[in-house]
């Protein structure tokens, strides 16, 4: 008898993401950390996002159950104004840029984004919202660096921006020992917006 094969997965996430300029002004901010810790594993600026619900590794025929509701959740939505602010770690292993603006719009985004999620049937760990963006990781053997580059990003305020659209994310993609990369499976503007 033919095993059959498991049915594909994707690891999903929903996010908001920086648009290109207030990235490349942080990215500017993060050069002295690029060429003093070379070794730490930097995530791709194209990736850079701020994740509202973490759903893990998803049936790939599930995840269509998600469009129509966050559709419809960022059509009813204004944007939201953020920014990139400073810098910070936890553990000492993974190296983050912090938000402020409208974070109470965000939480309530985060909330209704998960009730969403869950009015679909599809579970998930339902952690509190830590609003970050993710810069960096450092390898086991490296208690430093990440220490040195978030005291190197104490001062950044970077510019205002409108948070204007929600992305549904797979990062079933390079897996393996290169990074991970992302690709949104779909995207929608908030407010109508295209």
């Amino acid at each position: 008898m033919k095993e059959q094969s498991p049915s594909p997965t994707v690891r999903v996430f929903i996010a908001l993401a920086p648009p290109d300029d207030a990235k490349q002004e942080l990215e500017r901010e993060l050069a002295p950390a690029y060429a003093a810790y070379p070794r730490m594993r930097w995530n791709r600026i194209e990736d850079w996002h701020i994740t509202l619900a973490f759903l893990g590794e998803l049936p790939a025929a599930v995840v269509p159950r998600l469009h129509a509701p966050l559709a419809g959740l960022a059509g009813a939505r204004e944007p939201l104004r953020l920014a990139l602010d400073g810098g910070g770690h936890f553990d000492e292993r993974v190296l983050w840029s912090g938000i402020r603006g409208d974070l109470e719009g965000l939480h309530l985004l985060a909330a209704d984004v998960r009730a969403a999620v869950k009015e679909c049937g599809i579970a998930f760990a339902d952690r509190p919202l830590r609003p970050h963006l993710t810069l960096a990781r450092a390898r086991r053997d490296d208690l430093t660096s990440v220490l040195g580059a978030a005291a190197g990003l104490a001062g950044f305020a970077g510019r205002t921006w409108p948070a204007a659209r929600l992305h549904l994310v797979g990062s079933n993609f390079g897996r393996g020992p290169g990074p991970i990369r992302y690709r949104d499976i779909e995207s929608w503007g908030f407010g109508g917006g295209s």
